[in-house]
């Protein structure tokens, strides 16, 4: 009963950072990279501001930016130039994702590592993540399994440490882990997007992966916002089927996703700040209506508060040199 409990009194000083629950660190952040093949120079993309499209012949020195600054790992984004139905520009050897992964190891080695993002949303005419039939404009998903394993296949052999499938197509995971473990790349983890769901905050990546679709949306194969309870079942599966990392995202609007998982299987847990929540930031703060470091430092601490072990973000290296 008050005054003898007097909780203002832990909140003051060194004695605040003593008692302090939760901690963000730069060890805690992955930074997401577009590389982008069609262009010679860095590319700011309109709706991100500060995040730019990279061609492949700078990557290695935005990644060893990265590596300064003293975040451990960065998740690859590939922009082709050519695309066509069944994006067959994401598992050829020469292709824009495997020539940046082997930019960044022959420069900076065990020193940054290289997470590869799997799907072909980026890599299809369509804009979609498997193979379409036109007839009935539905995504296939059992024709798109072998694409997307030979798409993780071929990152591994370019030396990528951890591939991450992104594509929510079921069995996607077992696809990918056989086919793998096939070619000898049994220590290759896989960080599932285990939870992705069907969501409006992506469009700012749309745009800068060039990967909006011509028809239909995502639904179909992405999570209904309005779930919960399936969530588990997802992770479960991915889980089951050989995931070492699971995901969330995106991961503002589903810290209750986050802490459900962590809590339920106590895996490593990444969360996914997307697009959309940075941009929100950005321009609120361009607006004069938010403190953007406070708030960017606020966001990322409440994921991890939440039970995420690391974050993909857009902030990382505005964090890590907060952070420094």
């Amino acid at each position: 009963m008050f005054p003898e409990h007097r909780m203002r009194r832990l909140r003051s000083g060194k004695i605040k950072d003593l008692v302090r629950e939760t901690s963000l660190s730069v060890n805690d952040l992955i930074y997401p990279v577009f590389v982008n093949e069609t262009i010679n120079s860095a590319c700011e993309v309109s709706s991100m501001p500060g995040v730019c499209n990279i061609p492949v012949t700078k990557i290695a020195d935005d990644a060893k930016e990265a590596a300064d600054l003293g975040i451990p790992a960065m998740i690859l984004f590939g922009i082709p130039e050519n695309k066509d139905e069944q994006g067959s520009s994401a598992w050829g050897d020469d292709d824009v994702v495997q020539r940046a992964v082997r930019e960044i190891k022959n420069e900076l080695g065990r020193d940054m590592l290289v997470i590869t993002d799997v799907c072909l949303c980026e890599y299809t005419s369509h804009g979609h993540c498997g193979v379409v039939d036109h007839e009935t404009g539905e995504i296939l998903n059992d024709p798109t399994l072998p694409l997307i394993a030979k798409t993780a296949v071929s990152h591994a052999r370019a030396g990528a440490d951890i591939v991450a499938p992104s594509g929510m197509m079921d069995g996607m995971i077992a696809a990918i882990r056989s086919e793998l473990d096939e070619n000898n790349f049994n220590n290759i983890p896989i960080m599932s997007y285990a939870a992705k769901y069907s969501s409006s905050f992506y469009g700012p990546f749309r745009d800068a992966a060039g990967s909006g679709c011509c028809f239909g949306d995502r639904s179909t194969h992405q999570m209904d916002p309005a779930n919960s309870d399936e969530a588990i079942m997802e992770t479960a599966l991915d889980i089951e089927e050989g995931a070492d990392i699971i995901m969330v995202k995106p991961a503002l609007p589903y810290l209750d996703i986050i802490y459900r998982l962590k809590t339920e299987f106590r895996m490593p847990t990444a969360a996914y700040n997307v697009s959309g929540e940075y941009a929100m930031i950005k321009a609120a703060a361009q607006n004069g209506w938010l403190d953007e470091k406070k708030v960017m430092y606020e966001s990322l601490l409440s994921i991890k508060r939440a039970g995420a072990d690391m974050i993909l973000t857009y902030f990382a290296k505005d964090m890590a040199r907060m952070l420094k």
